[in-house]
């Protein structure tokens, strides 16, 4: 499944850049390891994918929360943008989502996911959406 969603990243041609997958980080003496790291090339940030073989838990967001203050302070340059979150999971519920989301003010997004031996040409050059993965973030910094 890793090698699948990172193959889609990177066909989008949006400037997703593979950094790595099972990226360490080292936290307080513990490691972390983060299931997809990517640059976003034209948004200047690092994106961190998390994916879950699971309905979607609240609980997800604290984690994807905590690698990217991580990032944000051990990886990304001063340059970089702050980086964004990405939690792909099995399903999820439109409610729990938002209220788990509520009070982040760090730029994550989570979507659901269906896995499909197959998928044309046609519908993976239109990839991503459902709301672009629903990366509830303002670009703009509004």
């Amino acid at each position: 499944m890793v090698e699948k969603i990172k193959t889609v990243l990177l066909e989008l041609g949006n400037g997703f850049s593979f950094v790595g997958n099972q990226y360490k980080l080292e936290v307080g003496n513990k490691e972390y390891f983060i299931d997809l790291l990517f640059y976003h090339t034209k948004l200047h940030c690092y994106v961190v994918v998390e994916l879950k073989n699971t309905e979607f838990k609240p609980e997800y967001i604290g984690k994807v929360n905590f690698y990217l203050s991580a990032i944000d302070d051990l990886v990304k340059n001063k340059q970089d943008n702050p980086s964004i979150g990405l939690i792909l999971c099995r399903d999820k519920n439109k409610f729990s989502v938002e209220y788990a989301l509520k009070d982040i003010h760090k730029p994550i997004g989570v979507s659901s996911y269906e896995l499909s031996e197959y998928l044309p040409h046609e519908i993976l050059k239109e990839l991503p959406t459902e709301e672009e993965l629903n990366l509830h973030i303002d670009l703009e910094g509004k």
